[in-house]
């Protein structure tokens, strides 16, 4: 049976749609001190800014987990493969914050693929992080040459039917694997995280997500450190008074993208949530928008990935 998504009826909310896109005005979104929260497609919301924890050790990440909550962070983004979600449910366990205040995230590698591994797998990694559920699952990467990601999202519908996961998604997939799942499936995913900033901005893959209804969140969002030294970023933070991270982040924010930087460092950690009470310009935007060097630039998952 084929499916096929319909266009989504939201496709293309952005920029200047941001706060109706978020669920409140733009106004007050900019004066909030902690991340809002976006209504993913089967009304689950998650918050717009999460932590990033790869490659954070399992005592480091519970440390930043901790450190994280008390400045406002509520997603928490985690994998099988990282070897740290036994430290992150450290850290949820330690933070104080209530089990229903946080978003939890995490990934299934390849090893889970096919067949109803992922049922084991999840329960796995539920075990290590020490919940009952997850709040988002999503196939790590699509491993298209082994043709088992259809299977596993079959079996990811059942997790989802379960209750052991609130929502699930997918990372790292091009539009032509989310094309073969619409023509296996009506579950559409609820998020496609990838590499993603303004130097592999991946217009292509947003523009698919954004018409089919599903949030688009950035890993790497920063450019694994090499943006906030550029001078175009440099240029506008100074002339701003902020934090050339804060840039960055800014820009995913108005482009209506989710984003999960990651830092240890909890002045960073403060920096990297903070930017919803500043906005850049229309020029700023599209200053940045020319730093893309295109989808050559971003990791290839039609030959990568584990």
């Amino acid at each position: 049976m084929q499916f096929l998504w319909h266009r989504h009826p939201a496709a293309g909310v952005a920029g200047s749609m941001l706060g109706g896109l978020l669920g409140c005005d733009a106004g007050d979104c900019l004066t909030m001190t902690t991340a809002p929260r976006i209504e993913l497609n089967n009304g689950i919301a998650m918050p717009l800014i999460g932590l990033g924890t790869y490659p954070l050790d399992d005592r480091q990440v519970a440390e930043t987990v901790v450190a994280a909550t008390a400045v406002g962070y509520r997603l928490i983004d985690t994998a099988g493969k990282y070897g740290n979600e036994s430290g992150v449910g450290d850290g949820i366990r330690a933070c104080g914050v209530p089990r229903e205040e946080l978003f939890v995230t995490t990934k299934l590698d390849g090893g889970y693929q096919g067949g109803d591994r992922a049922i084991p797998g999840l329960d796995a990694s539920l075990g290590r992080l020490r919940l009952d559920y997850v709040d988002l699952l999503l196939i790590h990467w699509p491993l298209p040459w082994r043709g088992l990601y259809v299977d596993t999202w079959t079996t990811f519908e059942t997790i989802l039917a379960s209750g052991k996961a609130g929502a699930i998604g997918v990372s790292n997939f091009l539009p032509v694997h989310l094309e073969v799942l619409a023509t296996r499936s009506a579950v559409v995913p609820a998020v496609n995280q990838i590499e993603l900033n303004p130097a592999v901005a991946r217009a292509g893959v947003r523009g698919y997500d954004d018409d089919h209804g599903i949030v688009t969140q950035a890993w790497s969002p920063l450019g694994r450190g090499d943006l906030v030294t550029d001078p175009t970023v440099t240029a506008i933070a100074d002339r701003l008074g902020r934090a050339a991270g804060q840039v960055i982040l800014r820009w995913h924010v108005q482009h209506g993208l989710s984003a999960v930087p990651k830092s240890a460092n909890p002045s960073r950690l403060a920096e990297n949530i903070a930017v919803f009470d500043m906005e850049l310009s229309t020029e700023d935007m599209a200053a940045l928008d020319q730093l893309d060097r295109g989808e050559a630039a971003a990791r290839n998952s039609d030959t990568e990935g584990h």
